[in-house]
Order: structure tokens, then C-alpha cells, then sequence
């Protein structure tokens, strides 16, 4: 009798929601147990993934089989993450989406750290679809969050870059060895050059510049009531700096002041449209009513106006 198969679990990238939405390619191996890659546009071939942003929709569902399904969006400042729970879950992890739910209903505002499970959906008319299946989370602090940005908008650049510099080389795994390519790139690099073709890389480097404003302050996000404890799962702590605690300590950041910022940042000459404004007020985990019912103040008082409806710019 063979001996059963040891089955190596695979790395977790940090990863924008950008780069994982806009996959349409997967490689499922032949055997049972297997594990399955989603390619990336960048070339990143992706089993796990870490992910984090602004908890903004959970809601439960009955299944056929008269079991429960929770089903998510996390949004990160690139785009929105879509993630279920059900009972494959681990324990721990259905616990916590039942007080996170409880939470939100609550009007929370929940910033969430996630390691999840890649998923890949694809339809009878072929649109495809990508989606997470959580292995653990936690909510997160503010500084936590900064510091994910950071590191997912570090790997982004490193795989823009190392798409880059395959366009002009020979598509072989040796000539992207001899060039520099990291092993754990090239079979993804190749896949996703044949799938894809040529790609448009500058909606990726604006979501990079985006994140990174959150992420050093430049642009307010975010800035939790009470700093949230421990979690059962994946626990994380973070020490808050001198600057972030005189921050807190003068309250709620100035949701007009974050939205007059954010016109002004994404104003490319005919204003920033409704739903791109306050999604981004959503990605610096701001609640979309309020957001909504500040930007009618800002209309009122006369600090911003319609060139056009559903489009705000700043009143020279």
C-alpha cells in the first residue's frame, strides 16, 4: 500500500482586491487532492490570500440542504472582496461571523483582517467569477490595516515590475530564471502572458498611490472608537504611535474634511462622480449614509457643487 500523500499547504499573498477581481484564469491540478491556483493578470498564481479593508455587507442565507451561508464584501481602496462562510468553515471562524453580523447590525464600523482561501466560479454563459472562503480573521486596528497596505502594495509593485521585464523575453522558464525571475513567479508570468495578452498596468499603479495615501495619512480613514482586543483567531496587536493616539484622542475624524479631500485627489477636470466618491469614503472605513448625508452638507453649504448631477467638485 502507498503511503497517503502529504498535501504542502500553500503560501498567503497580500493581495488588493483589484488584482484578485480581475482574474478570469484558474489551474486545478489532476489529482483529488490538489490544490487550485487562481493567475493572477500580474502573473501571481494564488491558493491563499491575505486581505483586509472595511467590512461592508453580511448577511446569512438558507442553503438547499436547509444550512446557513454567510455571505460578505470587504473593500479594500481598490475594490470589493466577496467572501462566504458556511459550515466548511472552521468553528472558530462561524463563531466570529455571528458577532461580526450582531456588530454590524449594531451600525459598527468593522475594519477586518482576513486569510482566506481562493474560489472560482464560472458560469453557463462563461462570465467568471472570483470569491473567498475564510480560514480565519480578525478586526484590526488602524495601524494593522496600514502596515497590510503596505505590504500588499509592495508585492503588487514587485509583480508589475516582474511583468514588465518578461514582455520583452524569450517565454520559457529558463529565460525568466536567467533574468531574475523568482521560481515562485514564472509558471504565473507565462500563464497569465498567454491568457491575458497585453494588459493596461496603470489602473494598478493608481490603486497602489491610492492605498498608499491611506496607508501614511495623507488621505483620514478610518479610526475605530474603541481599539478593538484580542480576537479567538488570527490575534493580532498593534501599538498605536504618538501621532495616531493624538488623533484619537481628539475624536471622530472630519468626515466633510475626508470628502472634500477626496474630490480633490480624484477630480480629473469634470468633478468625481457619486458612487466612486463614496466608495472610496467607504474604503477609509466610513459608513455610506453618512457619507452620503455629509456630502449633502457640503452641497448645502456650498463647499462643493453639481456641474452635472451625480458629479461634485470643489467650489473655487
Amino acid at each position: 500500500m502507498q503511503p497517503a500523500r502529504r498535501i504542502r499547504r500553500q503560501p498567503a499573498w497580500p493581495m488588493l482586491a483589484s488584482e484578485f477581481s480581475d482574474s478570469t484564469l484558474n489551474q486545478q491540478g489532476s489529482g483529488e487532492f490538489d490544490p487550485m491556483f487562481i493567475i493572477t493578470k500580474l502573473g501571481a498564481k494564488v491558493n491563499r490570500v491575505i486581505v483586509a479593508g472595511m467590512l461592508e455587507r453580511l448577511d446569512p442565507r438558507e442553503t438547499s440542504n436547509g444550512s446557513t451561508l454567510w455571505q460578505g464584501q470587504l473593500r479594500d481602496p481598490s475594490g470589493l472582496h466577496f467572501f462566504s462562510v458556511g459550515d466548511y468553515a472552521p468553528e472558530s471562524m462561524r463563531e466570529l461571523t455571528i458577532q461580526l453580523s450582531s456588530k454590524i447590525e449594531d451600525g459598527e464600523s468593522i475594519m477586518l483582517l482576513m486569510t482566506a482561501k481562493a474560489r472560482y466560479f464560472q458560469n453557463e454563459e462563461g462570465a467568471v467569477y472570483t470569491s473567498l472562503r475564510p480560514e480565519e480573521a480578525a478586526i484590526v486596528t488602524r495601524e494593522v490595516y496600514r502596515n497590510w497596505l503596505v505590504s500588499a502594495c509592495k508585492g503588487m509593485l514587485e509583480r508589475m515590475d516582474m511583468h514588465e521585464k518578461t514582455i520583452s523575453l524569450e517565454k520559457t522558464t529558463n529565460a525568466l530564471a536567467a533574468a531574475g525571475i523568482p521560481e515562485n513567479m514564472r509558471e504565473g508570468l507565462l500563464l497569465a502572458g498567454e491568457h491575458y495578452g497585453e494588459i493596461d498596468t496603470e489602473p494598478y499603479r493608481l490603486n497602489i498611490m491610492n492605498a498608499l495615501d491611506i496607508a501614511e495619512d495623507k488621505v483620514p480613514s478610518f479610526t475605530p472608537n474603541n481599539p478593538p482586543k484580542s480576537q479567538a483567531s488570527l490575534e493580532v496587536e498593534a501599538q498605536g504611535s504618538t501621532q495616531e493616539e493624538a488623533i484619537e484622542s481628539d475624536g471622530e475624524v472630519d468626515l466633510n474634511q475626508v470628502l472634500l479631500d477626496l474630490i480633490s485627489r480624484l477630480d480629473q477636470g469634470e468633478g468625481v462622480d457619486f458612487d466612486t466618491l463614496l466608495s472610496n469614503a467607504a474604503a477609509r472605513g466610513h459608513d455610506r449614509d453618512a457619507s452620503e448625508a455629509a456630502l449633502d452638507d457640503l452641497t448645502e453649504d456650498g463647499s462643493v457643487h453639481e456641474p452635472r448631477f451625480g458629479w461634485f467638485k470643489i467650489t473655487n
